[in-house]
């Protein structure tokens, strides 16, 4: 009797930014052997970074497959889906509002097995809708789609925000040449935050585990702290006092109200609550599982040292 092969899982990483990369490179350290059954989406581009990340990405053995995410239709996206197994979103909005409603869309519609959608960020049950962030009220459509099948399994990873998007200038909460810090709506409001390497990391451990996590949210967080503990560690990172600013509601709505169209301020009033962007760590898959992680300072001092 001849022997069973084992079937190829195919799996599909859309989008190669930061998430994306972190996300390959986990799966490749999970894995080494993986990297034929591995695929990257990519939007098509003669741009010479696009070029260079693609020859990087087939130099590791990996495959590309080419797809505008905001002028594809659901049936076009199905049809270049249906050959994977497990498929995981590691673009945001790039291709405007509705890009994770359509991707979601042509997921289920190719029936994959497996799906990580782009939830690598609050606690969108919590938040809920309404929050003075669009891309939020997106977020729980996606959870209801999920939700509301059954063919396809999901897994939803919340990691807080984006080490990096912590320290963004933009962002605006941590001035390190100012030596500033600043509270939005309460400086016991918390939050939680994971370095996109840890993502990385975490969400090809959270694929391989013994039994297969399925239909579950899964919390993940590198740190998780108050802005006042922020400030705290501010001033012994600087090795000086801070200049503590509060930012309260009435500030940020009115911010949104006279900036409708400005996403960095709808994203602070998102983040000005005291619930669903922060959870404790003790509790996350890492901390669990006693896997690693980078706090936000440590992250902060490597990367000074990089750019000195």
């Amino acid at each position: 009797m001849p022997a069973m092969k084992t079937p190829v899982i195919e799996t599909l990483v859309i989008g190669a930014g930061e998430l994306g990369q972190t996300v390959i490179t986990g799966l490749l350290e999970q894995n080494p052997e993986c990297t034929r059954s591995i695929s990257v989406l990519l939007r098509p581009s003669s741009g010479s970074t696009r070029t260079d990340i693609a020859r990087q990405l087939k130099q590791k053995g990996l495959q590309i497959v080419y797809a505008d995410l905001s002028t594809e239709t659901v049936e076009d996206l199905s049809a270049l889906f249906v050959k994977f197994n497990t498929i995981i979103c590691c673009t945001g909005f790039v291709g405007g509002l509705g890009t994770q409603r359509k991707i979601t869309s042509a997921v289920l519609k190719a029936g994959v097995d497996r799906y990580v959608p782009w939830q690598f960020g609050v606690d969108y049950d919590v938040v809920g809708r309404g929050s003075g962030q669009p891309v939020f009220d997106e977020q729980s459509d996606v959870r209801d789609m999920l939700r509301g099948q059954s063919a396809t399994q999901w897994i939803i990873i919340s990691t807080g925000i984006f080490t990096s998007f912590l320290f963004e200038p933009a962002f605006g909460l941590v001035d390190l040449q100012g030596a500033k810090v600043r509270a939005l709506g309460s400086w016991d409001n918390r939050l939680t935050v994971t370095t996109s390497e840890d993502i990385g990391r975490l969400t090809a451990s959270i694929l391989a585990h013994k039994p297969p996590i399925q239909n579950e949210v899964v919390y993940v967080a590198g740190d998780t702290f108050s802005y006042a503990q922020l400030a705290e560690k501010m001033e012994h990172h600087l090795g000086r006092p801070v200049i503590r600013e509060l930012w309260d509601m009435d500030r940020l709505r009115a911010e949104v109200a006279a900036h409708p169209d400005d996403g960095i301020r709808k994203y602070r009033l998102a983040f000005a609550r005291d619930t669903g962007v922060a959870w404790d760590k003790k509790q996350t898959f890492n901390a669990l599982q006693g896997i690693e992680v980078t706090d936000a300072m440590i992250w902060l001092k490597h990367q000074q040292r990089h750019v000195a």
